[in-house]
């Protein structure tokens, strides 16, 4: 019996839980920082366009630690790698906490983004555990985890900062980790590896699974626009909601991660949806959707409802694109499937990190305007790619 037969008889419902509430409250650490960006920028008294690197730096500092620890999934004890890792989430958050100035904040959120890869490992995990009839369920599941701490983290940090300041937000997640250390103690059942070469062959090994899956490729761009567009609107909505004519704080700022909860919890049924249907008309869907959403948006520089009923749109419509291609990547060959994530969410997350920096640079030059319209661009662009290389991969 095989590894991932084995596997497949320890999936229950309480793991799968445990697995998307990892994934959630890990990921969450990302994101703290966004509804925040204004008071950290008073706090130091440097500009907005300045302290918006913050999320950049987290989110490059991602894209590394997909590229340098996530594939050791592929090669060392699943369990084990996971808790040596949330030892540094820990480090890191603290060192957030207690930085002095915007430099340390910034090498501290990097470290941050490069530590919290645990979701990347928890998704190819969920993968290899469920069956092959219920695999894009599982991942959707996850995925929703994925997504609610996106999303709920903008909402929790956006009221911890108005209420006790932003660094006790760091300080909290700190301690949310070192409870959550131990419930994987106990829970986290051990997968153990089947790749057997170096660690330079195995990352070798990721470049070359991206060279021979046309599947995977296209999934990667795709994925790299979806975020980038998604991105683009969280980081900058905090920046117009504290302007006229809004005056929100950063609280009420926060709140609309509420909003996009409902759309990712909608949109969980997308993994249900694609073990049935054409992948690639769903993700089509996907991006119909997302366009709508931008469009919506771009009407509302003005409207708080106009702008909660685009947030609510924009992340149904980028969950459906994201979990449709986790899906298509995952199918088959499971002793990659760490290597095959790692290339999916490095192109994902520096689609992220760009439209992070692209944004920050647009809100201050163009304000809203530029915001809305830089999201329609990318939308099409994605359009377009989805279709050419959907045409590309049939031929």
């Amino acid at each position: 019996m095989t590894t991932e037969n084995l596997a497949v008889q320890k999936l229950t419902p309480q793991l799968l839980f445990i697995m998307a509430l990892t994934t959630g409250l890990v990921v969450a650490n990302n994101y703290y920082n966004q509804p925040l960006l204004g008071l950290m920028a008073n706090y130091y008294h440097v500009s907005e366009l300045e302290i918006s690197s913050v999320s950049m730096l987290t989110q490059i500092g991602y894209a590394f630690g997909l590229f340098l620890i996530v594939p050791l999934g592929d090669k060392f004890k699943r369990k084990k790698l996971v808790l040596i890792d949330f030892v540094f989430i820990i480090l890191a958050l603290l060192a957030a906490a207690f930085a002095q100035n915007p430099l340390q904040l910034k090498i501290a959120s990097f470290c941050i983004g490069l530590t919290c890869v645990v979701p990347q490992v928890m998704v190819p995990m969920a993968a290899q555990l469920a069956t092959e009839e219920k695999r894009g369920a599982a991942i959707g599941a996850v995925m929703t985890g994925m997504f609610i701490g996106i999303l709920g983290s903008r909402t929790i940090s956006g009221f911890v900062g108005a209420h006790l300041g932003w660094q006790a937000m760091f300080l909290i997640a700190a301690v949310l980790m070192v409870i959550l250390f131990f419930v994987l103690v106990k829970f986290l059942p051990e997968i153990y590896p089947e790749f057997k070469g170096t660690y330079a062959s195995l990352i070798k090994s990721i470049v070359e699974q991206f060279r021979t899956q046309p599947k995977l490729r296209l999934a990667a761009f795709r994925g790299a626009l979806d975020f980038a567009s998604f991105s683009i609107f969280w980081t900058t909505l905090v920046f117009l909601l504290e302007n006229e004519p809004f005056n929100m704080g950063s609280d009420v700022a926060g709140a609309m991660g509420l909003v996009g909860i409902a759309g990712a919890l909608i949109a969980s049924f997308v993994g249900k949806l694609s073990d049935k249907m054409d992948k690639n008309k769903l993700i089509f869907y996907g991006i119909f959707i997302l366009l709508i959403s931008w469009i919506i948006i771009g009407f509302s520089s003005e409207n708080l409802i106009g702008l909660i009923i685009g947030a609510f749109i924009l992340d149904l419509g980028v969950q459906s694109v994201h979990i449709t291609n986790q899906t298509i990547i995952f199918e088959g060959n499971p002793v990659a499937r760490n290597r095959i994530n790692t290339v999916y969410m490095v192109f994902y997350f520096t689609g992220g990190a760009l439209g992070t920096f692209v944004g920050g640079y647009i809100w201050y030059y163009f304000k809203w305007t530029g915001i809305s319209g830089a999201g329609i661009y990318l939308t099409i662009l994605l359009l377009i790619v989805h279709f050419i290389g959907s045409r590309l991969i049939k031929k």
